[in-house]
């Protein structure tokens, strides 16, 4: 007669049958320890540090209309939008939220989601396929490498900002369709893509250009419209760009910009714009404000960069092309200790480490803001110029 303990959910008799599962997280955790490559949530809360690590680059997040916006919003729809957007969950304010982006953009139209990263998702997966050739540039963020690997397209990466390896790769391409891959502004070396003559390759091979301005719209351009609109781009039929609202626009959520057809395409194929609840309503309302600020106050990007230019002197590299400066580091423990040393003198600066790096390096990431003052960019060039070793 079998015992009772054999059954399932009763006695302890038999070991789990993923015994290894615990000890096997625990190896990696040392592993990633004895690298220097631990991370921790540190909960952040009125601790007084200058902050040139956020991505909150104009500022705009403690703007009081930003945050009017934002509770206006969440008065009028409520905390959350409810459903996805081809249900019940498009609101009015995100229809005004699109206007606003593709009037800032100078695009044909905008498809709003709950997050940068589904947008770039949406925009990959929805605008390539299997008969697709990806050529993705080589520091590309994740979530749009992540994109390329779910859209089931063959994908070849460029070596970064390499014009002539992205000619080659498509010079020799067998497939019917292809695209092409790149920010505007690189979150980890702060440098801009080559984005006219990659425009021109694109036309050559009748290639669609994919650009993400997260880091370039509200830091790029005479009045924050980006990289891609500055250099007259934005309204080519094959162009399709993708932003965030969680940087220079102060809020949470993405978008992707494009010719109209690529907006219906979206709407219709696109699987995290269809099964996901459509972005909070708070976050719209508060991006809605930040694109009505940056065009009050189109100075914001030039205060923005001109702190980023100062900054970047006092740690010997030369000036970014946004907001983003990236200082090398021998290494993950002396990034962490950089970072504390700052901390100490009451600046906050952050780091990348490998995986987090596309070439390995290990390297501080200094953000510029455009709403510190002279006394505050002062004190940090102070602290800044003996952790570079100037």
């Amino acid at each position: 007669m079998p015992d009772p303990g054999d059954a399932p959910g009763h006695g302890l008799r038999h070991p789990c049958p993923v015994s290894w599962f615990l000890d096997d997280l625990a190896a990696r955790a040392a592993e990633r320890e004895r690298a220097g490559l631990t991370r921790r949530l540190v909960a952040r809360d009125g601790d007084g540090l200058l902050d040139l690590a956020g991505n909150d680059y104009l500022g705009l997040t403690t703007n009081a209309d930003v945050i009017l916006g934002a509770t206006t919003a969440a008065h009028r729809y409520g905390g959350g939008a409810g459903a996805s957007r081809l249900v019940t969950g498009t609101l009015p304010v995100h229809d005004q939220l699109e206007g606003a982006l593709a009037e800032l953009l100078e695009a044909g139209s905008a498809l709003v989601f709950s997050t940068g990263y589904h947008a770039n998702l949406g925009a990959v997966t929805a605008l390539a396929g299997a008969d697709t050739l990806i050529v993705s540039d080589a520091h590309i963020h994740a979530s749009l490498i992540d994109a390329a690997r779910l859209s089931r397209a063959q994908v070849v990466v460029a070596r970064h900002n390499d014009t002539a390896d992205v000619e080659r790769i498509l010079s020799a391409r067998s497939q019917p369709r292809a695209m092409i891959v790149v920010e505007s502004i690189y979150s980890v070396l702060g440098d801009a893509a080559p984005l006219t003559e990659l425009d021109e390759i694109a036309r050559r091979h009748d290639a669609i250009l994919l650009i993400d301005e997260a880091h370039g719209v509200g830091v790029a351009g005479d009045r924050g419209q980006g990289l891609t609109a500055s250099l007259g781009l934005s309204r080519a039929d094959h162009v399709v760009v993708t932003v965030t609202l969680s940087k220079s626009l102060a809020a949470q959520g993405g978008a992707v910009l494009g010719h109209p057809a690529v907006r219906e395409q979206l709407v219709n194929t696109a699987r995290s714009f269809i099964y996901d609840t459509g972005l909070a309503p708070a976050a719209a309302g508060a991006a809605l404000a930040a694109t009505a600020a940056l065009s009050d106050d189109p100075g914001l990007a030039f205060r923005v960069r001109a702190n980023a230019a100062i900054l970047a002197e006092s740690c010997g590299v030369q000036p970014p092309a946004g907001a983003v400066l990236s200082v090398t580091m021998p290494g993950p423990r002396e990034a962490l200790a950089a970072v504390a040393v700052c901390a100490e003198h009451g600046i906050r600066i952050g780091c990348f480490r490998p995986p987090s790096t596309p070439d390995g390096i290990s390297r501080l990431r200094i953000t510029a803001h455009a709403q510190h003052t002279t006394d505050e960019i002062a004190r940090a060039t102070k602290v800044l110029s003996k952790i570079a070793g100037q």
